[in-house]
């Protein structure tokens, strides 16, 4: 019976050609040509004696039987994913410790502090998954990670880290060289920088938002820049290129060293649903090196509450 089965390799293939009902889109997915992508789709067919698609000039379908080979494959491929993540998780023994989070939390964040985590604890070593895609701890090698979001993540345990306190900053040099800052009318003759993000409803504080809660009803925010990461926001205002809205927390380093200053204390925090939240499953949350790595980096956002200014 085995051997009517098609291989893991063709059912990827058969799985990402069913979903996308495309042999170009499949094969782009899968590093393949599309040749290939028909080739392993026919072959399956051939093994099985069953038609999977049906093709027309201009489209795809899946048959009755594609679709309960479909709906199978995505389960058996899942399970695969689960049990090769948790294989992996036991070969690498218990002293390692995987952590995912996104690359501005980070830089300009954690990795600022870790050293002082690898003093108290040496007994474990940690790897880290730099990434802004939302990692599965079911399929995925990781062990921990830190996401920023609501915090309601099904079989999940999440411990809020610290509000996001979003403030004007802009470099020394063009605080002393541009037109002076004395009040916030005065960046009109500045540039402006920020980020465009929204998300179920809660907008990312920007200049418009700012000038408002600072009393300033006649801004214009035609001429601002608009990026779409923090970082790049933040690193226009390093360069001395604009006065930018950043997170405190992510800037906070920034500002101790004088590299950022700080032109006024007001600060709008981002709606209290989102925020950073450490993440991990509830199944290992009585793990030695989970909780070594929960109670260090509490302490640590708390700290940094310490310092906020709103």
């Amino acid at each position: 019976m085995s051997r009517l089965l098609p291989g893991t390799r063709a059912l990827r293939t058969f799985e990402a050609a069913a979903r996308h009902l495309n042999f170009t889109r499949a094969a782009d997915e899968l590093g393949l040509t599309p040749a290939a992508v028909s080739h392993q789709v026919k072959e399956i067919e051939d093994q099985l004696d069953l038609v999977l698609f049906t093709r027309t000039s201009r489209t795809m379908r899946l048959t009755e039987a594609g679709n309960v080979l479909h709906e199978a494959s995505i389960d058996a491929l899942a399970l695969l994913n689960r049990a090769v993540s948790r294989a992996r998780k036991m070969a690498r023994g218990t002293a390692l410790l995987k952590v995912t989070l996104d690359a501005q939390f980070a830089t300009k964040w954690l990795m600022r502090r870790i050293d002082d985590f690898r003093r108290q604890r040496p007994g474990i070593e940690l790897r880290f998954d730099i990434s802004y895609d939302v990692r599965d701890f079911e399929r995925d090698d990781v062990d921990i990670g830190i996401r920023f979001g609501t915090g309601k993540y099904a079989g999940l345990c999440a411990h809020r880290l610290f509000d996001n306190i979003i403030i004007p900053v802009c470099s020394p040099a063009l605080l002393a060289s541009g037109p002076p800052l004395n009040e916030p009318r005065d960046l009109f003759q500045h540039t402006l920088a920020h980020i465009d993000w929204s998300r179920q409803g809660v907008t990312w504080p920007n200049w418009s938002m700012w000038m408002q809660a600072a009393g300033v009803d006649d801004f214009d925010d035609s001429r601002t820049l608009v990026f779409g990461s923090s970082t790049d926001a933040t690193q226009a205002a390093l360069d001395g290129n604009a006065v930018a809205l950043a997170d405190f927390a992510m800037v906070a380093n920034d500002l101790s060293q004088g590299r950022l200053v700080r032109p006024f204390e007001l600060g709008i925090k981002v709606a209290p649903e989102f925020a950073y939240f450490l993440v991990y499953p509830e199944a290992v949350k009585d793990d030695a090196r989970i909780a070594a790595f929960r109670e260090w980096l509490l302490e640590e956002a708390a700290k940094t509450h310490g310092t906020e200014k709103v």
